[in-house]
């Protein structure tokens, strides 16, 4: 139990995430445009670590000691892979999106489709992604605050729920896109500086050893490979080919959009210009994927020799829902073995990671309420002010939707795999629309609606016809082949955007490339040098220095934990490549700056 010294850092954590929204209440009450961009003037390392702190959610170590308990430290790559999304994000969307000057990614579709279509469509998904989907996301958030309640605080959920969530709540509406930016950005500090203190005590505990007894001991030594083992086709399959061949472009999942979106979009449509909003994902994804996750991977293994298996969870913890007692409670157990004022400050830093993620959540899906929603079909003509004030309700609604959701699930991972599941098949769709004029409004109607309905077939219908179980990677495939499908025949069967939409669309963004070569050629060969060729077309470098950029985190990444595993030839050797690719990146990233 939290003793009066925890408590204290606890609540001077909350007071100060409150004061920062109090203080930029009025400014960020201006308009819609500071409530949920900031006033598009942010830096790009302030943006960087927002979305780093919004992806560190308090349900991502549990997700990690999940997928480590599962499969091993190698079942991460089922979002390492996503890495590939994000640094193509970085080289090639994020100039786009930021050359756009929308308020949010939906305004995209009005702006590169046309008709009803367009319309519906933005509206469609404003609700799909900024109520639905958002709230499956922050109930899955909540949901670990619900276990980090239950296991240190020994706490029921309704409780823990209402505390949490009243405080992001009320500093999200205050202070909008501002305070939240500036919230994230100590948060991050004191949610990193947590779960490495969190690690290295636990590595002392007598249970453990210090890190040589954790690599020696028997539960942890056969699942330490960073890699899967390649005579298991299952395991090889489900954890590696299908996220590295499949999963990283065909899938939308929050914060790893194909393409860019979301509130990744957010962040970039924020920024100063193209190159902070380039230069904030860059730093987003290298701080993702090489920065943060071996602390967490070692609490992971050491719950493996402390709690071996879920009914040694169940004795340690009677007090909690058996239902819910999963792989991902061991990263909260875990934390029951810290010193008093330690705790305190790591179970600060969980709270910091829930409430950088929900703030972020909040305002984003608020913004397409309001912008994408409400202003566009049912008060055109309202105020700034009014405007705001509808972000602020609406910021209420969701919460209060995904603390009742969150009290429905039972574990990260199965949240990760409905999302994943849900978003399957429309990926390439995201990634392919800025770059093939064919593509249009009906086309991402089809990909929404039937990955929908393929995600509810596999996840509530199929097992009750009584065929034979799928696993998780199946079901997947099968999704993206079946939407991807879907939406090309669509497409090509379909009426194409009229030409003088496709044909200001490339005036204002200057895609380039062989699919605008059509309608630029009825355009006029002038107007296609001038609209689309413009300062050159910049995706055959920006493919290079994602390749690069991908090999330099990728290296990394898995340095440190052969530095880790007292392995010096392959870190050594991991150091070397990590090196190599930044310098290369940093020659081929001049040229990409300069077109």
């Amino acid at each position: 139990m939290l003793k009066t010294v925890d408590w204290l850092g606890i609540f001077l954590f909350f007071l100060a995430s409150l004061a920062v929204g109090v203080a930029v209440a009025r400014r960020a009450g201006k308009s819609t445009s500071e409530f949920f961009l900031s006033g598009r003037d942010m830096p790009w390392w302030l943006l960087g670590i927002s979305m780093v702190a919004t992806t560190f959610a308090s349900d991502t170590p549990n997700l990690v000691t999940d997928l480590v308990r599962t499969h091993g430290v190698a079942g991460n790559w089922l979002w390492w892979a996503f890495l590939l999304t994000g640094m193509l994000t970085v080289f090639v969307y994020s100039r786009l999106w930021r050359r756009s000057g929308l308020l949010t990614d939906l305004e995209f579709y009005e702006l590169r489709y046309s008709g009803r279509p367009a319309a519906f469509l933005r509206g469609l998904r404003a609700l799909y992604l900024g109520v639905f989907f958002n709230v499956i996301v922050m109930a899955a958030v909540t949901l670990a605050i619900v276990k980090i309640g239950g296991v240190l605080f020994q706490v029921r959920p309704v409780p823990t729920v209402i505390a949490a969530a009243g405080v992001t709540m009320v500093y999200s509406a205050l202070g909008g896109l501002r305070g939240v930016l500036f919230t994230d950005l100590f948060q991050f500090v004191i949610a990193m500086t947590g779960s490495i203190a969190a690690a290295v005590y636990v590595l002392g505990l007598p249970q453990i050893g210090h890190l040589e007894g954790l690599l020696n001991h028997a539960a942890v030594a056969g699942r330490l490979s960073l890699f899967p083992d390649f005579s298991d086709s299952r395991a090889l399959l489900a954890v590696f080919i299908i996220p590295l061949a499949v999963q990283w472009w065909s899938v939308w999942y929050p914060g790893a959009e194909p393409g860019g979106g979301g509130y990744i979009a957010q962040r970039m449509l924020a920024a100063k210009n193209e190159n902070h909003a380039l230069g904030a994902t860059f730093l987003f994804n290298v701080a993702h994927y090489a920065l943060r996750p071996w602390p967490w991977i070692i609490v992971a293994l050491a719950s493996l020799v402390v709690f071996p298996d879920l009914e040694s969870l169940r004795r340690s913890f009677p007090h909690i829902d058996p239902a819910i007692v999963r792989n991902d409670l061991a990263y909260p157990a875990m934390l029951t073995f810290l010193p008093h004022g330690l705790l305190g400050l790591v179970v600060a830093s969980l709270f910091a990671a829930y409430m950088s993620t929900i703030s972020t959540h909040l305002n984003w899906g608020s913004s397409y309420i309001v912008n994408d929603f409400y202003r566009r079909f049912l008060r055109p003509q309202a105020d700034e002010k009014r405007l705001v004030r509808v972000g602020r309700i609406s910021t209420l609604l969701l919460m209060t939707a995904a603390a009742a959701v969150a009290l429905l699930l039972q574990n990260s991972l199965q949240a990760f795999n409905i999302m994943l599941q849900v978003g399957a098949g429309t990926g390439a769709l995201f990634i392919l629309r800025w770059f093939w004029w064919r593509i249009n409004a009906l086309s991402e109607i089809t990909a929404m609606v039937v990955s929908l309905l393929v995600a509810v077939y596999f996840e509530f219908i199929h097992w009750r016809l009584g065929l034979s179980p799928l696993d998780d990677w199946q079901k997947l495939t099968l999704g993206v082949a079946i939407t991807t499908a879907s939406w090309l025949v669509v497409t090509l069967v379909s009426r194409p955007t009229d030409r003088s939409t496709l044909v200001a669309f490339c005036r204002l963004i200057r895609p380039g490339g062989p699919g605008w070569r059509t309608v630029l050629k009825e355009a006029g060969e002038d107007e296609a040098d001038r609209s689309a060729s413009g300062r050159g077309w910049d995706v055959p470098s920006g493919l290079v220095c994602m390749f690069l950029g991908c090999g330099a985190i990728y290296s990394a990444l898995f340095a440190t934990g052969y530095w880790i595993y007292a392995r010096p030839v392959h870190a050594l050797a991991l150091t070397f490549s990590a090196v190599l690719f930044s310098l290369l990146l940093a020659s081929a990233w001049r040229r990409v700056r300069s077109v």
